[in-house]
């Protein structure tokens, strides 16, 4: 039968036939093409493992990733003093990830040196508060030294290699400090510090770390203190005088910025 032959018709069955056949041959093709052609040019399932780079100096990166079939390119930097410098730090895709061969690996590499932040104010807080301080802006607590004084485990000062140093001075990251605290075997009497100012949590641990505890708390007449932040602005006994341990420290509260109103003078018109 001739092909030309089999072509022709003009019957709905012919049609229909014809329409069949075209189908089958652009499926033949497509599944040559998608399934033979495309995967041979794509070296489609063939896959490398992602090894660990992690610790390996940026020097010998490039030549052990061509050795694994793969490229690199830097992410961004980050510091840890358990690596060296200039090291990767981290990597993506992960360790163990099955990639395709010449995949970009995302790194991270390790800094020289580490980031330098502001020292917290330790100073008339708790041994405790201290540490979690330090270790919230990741800091270390180093040694801890007593001297007399009648509040127990109150910071008196704070020293970064064995000198004393102020808040807000800029150290690395990581850095380790040694405290200074009361042994609480000082004299009974001492002269208060100030609490105007500081948050009424802070004249908490503060007045704590004194061995002092807290007597009245008034909130301000003319200030809204509803769903507010307070704030000391006024406390009894005053900053200077002098006290006893165990003594009971009165407190006014406010909104902070709060300035009392002047009473006027009773003889004024």
């Amino acid at each position: 039968m001739k092909i030309d032959k089999y072509f022709k018709g003009d019957s709905v069955k012919d049609l229909l036939k014809h329409l069949g056949i075209t189908v089958g041959i652009l499926l033949f093709f497509g599944i040559i093409y998608f399934y033979i052609y495309l995967p041979n040019i794509t070296n489609h399932g063939e896959f490398v493992e992602v090894p660990d780079l992690k610790g390996i100096k940026i020097e010998d990166l490039e030549k052990f990733l061509q050795d694994h079939k793969l490229r690199y390119t830097l992410n961004d930097s980050a510091y840890s003093d358990s690596l060296p410098p200039l090291s990767v730090l981290r990597q993506f895709p992960a360790v163990g990830s099955k990639v395709k061969e010449n995949r970009i690996i995302y790194v991270s590499l390790n800094r020289v040196s580490p980031p330098t932040l502001p020292m917290p104010d330790l100073t008339d807080g708790s041994l405790a508060n201290a540490r979690a301080v330090l270790k919230s802006n990741e800091l270390k607590l180093g040694m801890i030294y007593y001297e007399a004084s009648p509040f127990k485990n109150l910071v008196k000062e704070f020293r970064f290699h064995g000198l004393p140093i102020e808040a807000g001075m800029r150290l690395p990251k990581g850095s380790v400090i040694d405290l200074v605290v009361g042994d609480g075997n000082g004299p009974a009497d001492f002269t208060i510090g100030n609490l105007v100012g500081d948050s009424y949590e802070t004249a908490l641990e503060k007045i704590a770390g004194w061995n002092l505890h807290l007597g009245k708390v008034e909130l301000a007449e003319d200030a809204d203190t509803t769903g507010v932040k307070p704030f000391v602005f006024k406390q009894e006994p005053l900053a200077g005088d002098s006290v006893r341990v165990g003594d009971p420290i009165n407190l006014w509260v406010a909104p902070k910025g709060y300035k009392p109103a002047e009473k006027e003078n009773e003889g004024n018109p």
